[in-house]
């Protein structure tokens, strides 16, 4: 008994450890952000995102200290990766909007209402999906009650409805979540009819443009320009995934 309390204890107090020294490196990271310090700010950032991966507002400050640091396109990209974990977040979406259209790019397409836009992004993917489950569950369970007691039809009509539009909204949600994105980190980007530097540019992108990613060949890659429909090569050096 004595040992097992003592294992307990050890864990207990090793969890309590790994929380202050996450806490530790975020009061760290913050403070250097505040006295202008947004390269050994960035650092730590980058290093408290190895044990939270999935923490927007640690991509939301990292998009911060690239920004400062004048690599809008690097911003653009972790701005997106904060959005798309915490697509409700003001602050975020402000950012990313800000940083996109100083590169050229809007952030909510041309001719959608803001309104609409926010509607469509109200859930995260994550919490798009569970609604997903539980309305099939709720409808498989009202159907089977259904069945046998001839009740609640018009209750298991309603959810059905709502449960197919539910499904829509997650198909297009997942089409947006599975793009191949990826934005202009350096100043430009020179778009090549080919795969190298022999082939002749046809366009060049700007910082912060964002691109599909098609292809890849060597140090290249294939891709379409959103905003402009161009399609050619990039040097992959020169773009970020999301």
């Amino acid at each position: 008994m004595t040992r097992k309390l003592l294992l307990f204890a050890a864990a207990g107090l090793l969890l309590l450890a790994n929380s202050l020294w996450a806490q530790n490196g975020m009061e760290q990271a913050e403070e250097a952000y505040r006295q202008g310090k947004f390269s050994a700010a960035l650092g730590l950032y980058e290093e408290e995102l190895k044990n939270r991966p999935n923490d927007p507002f640690v991509y939301y400050n990292i998009g911060n200290c690239y920004f400062k640091m004048g690599s809008k396109g690097l911003a653009a990209a972790n701005y997106y990766r904060a959005f798309k974990l915490a697509p409700r977040d003001s602050d975020i979406r402000h950012n990313l909007s800000f940083a996109l259209s100083s590169g050229g790019e809007r952030f909510v397409p041309a001719g959608m209402p803001v309104v609409l836009h926010q509607a469509f992004f109200a859930l995260s993917y994550e919490e798009l999906q569970g609604l997903f489950l539980l309305l099939f569950w709720i409808s498989c369970t009202l159907g089977s009650v259904w069945l046998v007691k001839r009740k609640f039809g018009r209750v298991l009509a309603t959810v059905v409805i709502v449960f197919m539009l539910c499904g829509g909204w997650l198909w297009w949600r997942h089409t947006l979540e599975t793009e191949p994105l990826a934005v202009v980190a350096a100043p430009s980007a020179e778009i090549r009819s080919g795969p190298g530097t022999n082939f002749p540019a046809s366009a060049t992108a700007a910082q912060g443009h964002l691109l599909l990613v098609l292809d890849g060949k060597d140090s290249w890659y294939n891709v379409i320009v959103k905003s402009q429909g161009l399609k050619g090569w990039v040097e992959k050096s020169a773009v970020e995934k999301i």
